[in-house]
């Protein structure tokens, strides 16, 4: 049972994943993360007065358990799995954190100065994390998807918007990364 409570290799976990794709593509499903978020605005009734919400959200019914399922597991990874003993990050990272101020993670799989509960108190970080929100909702909806719709979903199906669009996630990553992300910061 210890193989379960470990970090899984990318062999296994990608295998399951290829898996979860196959029976996905052979029942006729399409995966998406940000599906899910139009079904809650119809079920919400915003269907009534905005055209794009107005669709069969019960055939979409099952999609939501993805995102129960993702809570529920990111829940039991944290409170029962949570050991980050196992994640080694990379020591060129940590010198470039704290040549932003940001502190490396000691035992965390990500540090405070980002991710604790203190950014709450920064004006400037609380406006970072709703424009980068808005900026993720916009650009799901943009995009026809998000990255974990158009990379597993739309790559396994051999969609070519999926290939356009991930090229377009990772040139944008990289931007974010080595330019606006040490501006901010």
């Amino acid at each position: 049972m210890d193989f379960i409570f470990q970090t899984w290799p990318w062999y296994v976990s990608g295998f399951l994943i290829g898996m979860v794709m196959l029976n996905l593509i052979y029942f006729g499903k399409t995966f998406g993360m940000s599906t899910n978020l139009r079904s809650l605005c119809s079920m919400s009734g915003l269907g009534k007065k905005i055209g794009f919400f107005n669709f069969d959200w019960k055939a979409q019914r099952w999609n939501l358990l993805v995102v129960l399922g993702a809570m529920f597991g990111g829940f039991v990874a944290v409170h029962f799995m949570g050991d980050a003993s196992n994640v080694v990050i990379n020591a060129k990272t940590i010198v470039q954190l704290k040549q932003l101020g940001i502190d490396a993670p000691n035992g965390k799989l990500l540090p405070d100065a980002l991710f604790g509960n203190a950014i709450f108190q920064s004006p400037k970080k609380i406006l970072i994390l709703i424009i980068g929100g808005v900026l993720i909702g916009f650009g799901s909806r943009y995009a026809g998807g998000c990255t974990s719709g158009h990379a597993i979903y739309g790559l396994s199906s051999f969609q070519l918007p999926s290939l356009k669009a991930v090229i377009g996630f990772f040139i944008g990553g990289l931007i974010m990364t080595h330019f606006i992300f040490p501006l901010i910061f």
